[in-house]
């Protein structure tokens, strides 16, 4: 009887027009070579009317892609959203002409064909656009997908991964729309339609029995803190770089931009139920975007945050139907999951500190922004820091604002040793790609940087609030095999006393500083494809002409006698 009257209450909302939507699931790709179009479209978000959006072979977000480890994979991504982008594969470890960061422009209409062999664990990734000052543009108008890696470990275990049945991924944003029902861009707190898998208001069928969900909070800037309504706990069993070591039982999950986790819910012996899958708003601690109160101090204000509904109050996220299990129903869940053993601190080689800020000195400053790392902001010419391959670093991460930042890193996956001098909670403590560093927080993680290197390419790092990092808060880092040129033998030039000049270039460059008898100047794309070639006699000043028609990032390689050096610069 309970179930009957369940879904004739469902039937009507139908007929009143009122009802919740069924979530939707991204179609599951599973190849080697994934041909992926970005597209300028329309997706209806409520009733008939359409809305402006981008989306990879559709009208929102993107296929979920599954990929095996140790495969090598071939993506065609072809951008027709009128506009430059780029696609970068979060998480995921791999080179850095591959990693799709900002120099790895994707121009209207061209394709990008990078490939690489998967060396990442299983684990739940994902990918979007990442144009210096335009990645929140990109990502909210809807170009974001999950990547799912399976390996033999994860497979050996009895765990859910049915897609659509009993695995689902669920990809948690807010937005803002006008009166019109376009998404609103650009730094605004309106973000108060709360969606799943670009679908308000969401309901999902789930089985009775042990559901896994790949939580991705692919947001611009609200922090959630996931909970059931029923007050029961759930088991969290992977984070952003793979599985934890065992299970870690949870009532509450704080997940920030960025972040991902896997998560099982036991739906067992509640056929007929509604359960819901709530943001605990209300308990959200200050100084996180998303709580009642945005900064640490009453003075800490961001215009407008006060007035957004989902601000400091709890609300729903997705509503659970549970119907009748499937044929191959999981009612348990392993003991053991995985054997991670992270680095230890008497192994590393470096110890790196990174102070979180503001520019603007003010109350409103500390928790609006615009923000920096060490005091700088992102410069596309700029190579923050170095680091050497193989080497293991520990990163420590103090943050001096008034709101707490997701930190994110490229290449690389790391572990947490610390946070503010104390215990990183248990299910911190696997493989990360991102974490969030509160109000006058410290932590420290450890890694190592294996596999790749290149002295031209690097890769980011940044806060994982869209706003912040379009707005400057990012660097970047080179991975070098050692100082010296290891095919040469040369020293690198002294990149200080070297400059080249205007950046961005239409056709004329300017090198000063050049001190050689006789350099070679060669003028690469990103891709290794040589685009010109000059002999230049010594002088103070040299006036180059770029002959070639390609536009975009372009490496300059000058190589003397005695030296070489290498800088990126961009061709308009």
């Amino acid at each position: 009887m309970k179930k009957i009257l369940l879904l004739l209450f469902i039937f009507i909302q139908i007929k009143e027009g009122q009802a919740q939507n069924n979530l939707f699931i991204p179609p599951a790709m599973e190849d080697s070579v994934f041909n992926l179009t970005l597209i300028d479209t329309t997706h209806v978000f409520f009733d008939t009317i359409k809305t402006n959006t981008f989306g990879i072979n559709g009208s929102i977000l993107a296929p979920t892609l599954i990929v095996n480890k140790n495969d090598s994979i071939l993506f065609n991504v072809t951008n027709q959203i009128g506009d430059t982008t780029t696609m970068h594969w979060h998480g995921m470890h791999v080179s850095a002409k591959n990693d799709g960061g900002p120099h790895s422009l994707i121009l209207e209409n061209d394709t990008w064909s990078p490939s690489f062999k998967i060396r990442d664990d299983a684990a739940t990734y994902w990918y979007h656009p990442h144009l210096h000052k335009r990645t929140n543009d990109h990502v909210m108008k809807g170009l974001a997908g999950l990547i799912i890696v399976k390996d033999d470990n994860e497979s050996s275990l009895n765990l859910p991964r049915d897609y659509g049945i009993d695995d689902f991924p669920l990809i948690l944003q807010t937005k803002a729309f006008d009166i019109n029902s376009q998404i609103i861009l650009g730094h605004n707190q309106d973000d108060s339609i709360r969606m799943v898998n670009a679908t308000i208001d969401p309901i999902l069928n789930v089985p009775e029995q042990m559901v896994r969900f790949r939580v991705l909070n692919g947001g611009s800037q609200r922090v959630y803190y996931l909970g059931l309504s029923n007050g029961a706990s759930f088991h969290q069993i992977g984070s952003d770089g793979g599985l934890l070591n065992s299970p870690v039982e949870l009532n509450r999950l704080l997940i920030a931009p960025g972040e991902r986790a896997e998560i099982l819910i036991d739906f067992s012996n509640l056929i007929g139920d509604s359960i819901q899958l709530i943001s605990f708003a209300s308990e959200i601690q200050k100084g996180i975007y998303g709580a009642k109160n945005e900064g640490t101090s009453p003075v800490q204000i961001i215009p407008g945050y006060s007035n957004n509904p989902l601000n400091g109050n709890d609300f729903e996220v997705l509503q659970f139907y549970v119907q009748n299990s499937t044929s191959n129903s999981i009612h348990t869940i392993p003991t053991t999951l995985n054997n991670l053993i992270p680095f230890q601190e008497s192994e590393a080689d470096n110890l790196r500190h990174f102070q979180l800020n503001f520019g603007e000195t003010s109350p409103v400053g500390a928790v609006m922004g615009p923000f920096t790392i060490n005091d700088k902001f992102f410069d596309m010419s700029y190579i923050n820091d170095t680091v050497l391959l193989n080497d293991i670093e520990i990163w420590e991460i103090f943050n001096h604002s008034g709101i707490a930042h997701p930190f994110h890193i490229h290449d690389i996956q790391f572990y947490l040793i610390e946070r503010s001098g104390g215990i990183v909670p248990e299910h911190e403590r696997g493989r990360k790609d991102v974490v969030l560093v509160k109000s006058n927080e410290t932590i420290k993680f450890i890694t190592k940087f294996e596999d790749f290197y290149d002295d031209t390419i690097p890769y980011m790092y940044h806060c994982h609030m869209l706003m912040h990092e379009d707005e400057g808060m990012m660097g970047q880092f080179l991975v070098r095999y050692q100082e010296k040129d290891t095919v040469n033998n040369i020293s690198l030039i002294d990149e200080s006393k070297i400059f080249i000049f205007p950046n961005p270039a239409s056709d004329l460059i300017k090198i000063k500083g050049l001190k050689s008898n006789l350099a070679e100047v060669l003028f690469y794309s990103l891709q290794g494809r040589l685009l010109q070639k000059n002999e230049l006699n010594s002088s103070n000043i040299s006036v180059l002409k770029m002959e070639f028609d390609y536009k975009g990032p372009v490496i300059i390689q000058i190589t003397t006698r005695e030296n070489i050096y290498k800088k990126i610069i961009s061709k308009i």
